[in-house]
């Protein structure tokens, strides 16, 4: 693994809690994988022989329902990890991943990583936290769909891009509207108005990029009440 890897392997959520020695231990048998924007990392049904954390990147993880129909389960970034709990428990992935830009992985042996839990506790604990913080997202985009309005989901969305800005921001779109429409929930005519009604708060649209004037007001506004005015 190179420097910069283990640098990231540190930073997250998975495992940044475990000691140099145990993370080094745990990733002499990794490997990095590079996937194209597009490419299927793995698909649902497939058994989960690896545990994957994203490097650099984002990964759309999906069921596809009977009729043939993709629902987004989640989208994940830079320092998080999938694929976890299937693999420890030697399962099948219950949903697919798809690399949305190009990423570079790490690619965990599932087996490898039942053998170090059983000789290290402090793994098992570490897992457990990543697994708290993967029910934790499913949690919240709950909540966003049941008693958050369309235009508050985008508006969360855009605050979540915008993490370490202060005021205003330049926000690139990390992946397609498309995609961004089926990840809060909502159709793509419907992520159009409210990128439309979001103009009024200061947000407009450049190519690829969201113009954000002001990022505490834009805060203020994903946490309001559903029932008010604006959102209807």
């Amino acid at each position: 693994m190179t420097p910069n890897i283990i640098s990231a392997a540190k930073a997250s959520v998975m495992l940044r809690y475990l000691p140099d020695a145990v993370l080094e231990r745990l990733l002499e048998g990794a490997a990095s994988r590079q996937f194209d924007a597009g490419e299927t990392i793995f698909l649902q049904g497939e058994p989960a022989n690896s545990v994957y954390l994203i490097i650099e990147g984002w990964v759309k993880l999906y069921r596809i329902s009977p009729s043939g129909a993709e629902a987004v389960v989640s989208i994940l970034k830079r320092n998080r990890s999938f694929g976890e709990a299937v693999a420890l428990r030697d399962e099948a992935y219950p949903v697919s991943a798809e690399a949305i830009t190009d990423c570079l992985l790490v690619q965990i042996d599932g087996n490898r990583m039942r053998r170090q839990i059983l000789a290290d506790p402090q793994l098992a604990l570490s897992l457990l936290a990543a697994s708290y913080v993967h029910l934790h997202g499913l949690v919240e985009q709950v909540e966003q769909l049941k008693a958050r309005s369309g235009v508050q989901r985008l508006a969360e969305f855009l605050v979540e891009l915008a993490e370490g800005h202060d005021h205003g921001a330049r926000l690139p779109l990390p992946y397609n509207k498309t995609l961004i429409a089926g990840h809060l929930g909502i159709k793509p005519e419907s992520l159009s108005r409210a990128f439309a009604r979001l103009r009024d708060h200061g947000v407009r649209i450049d190519g690829n990029h969201a113009i954000v004037e002001d990022i505490e007001k834009l805060r203020d506004l994903a946490s309001q009440d559903k029932g008010q005015p604006w959102t209807r």
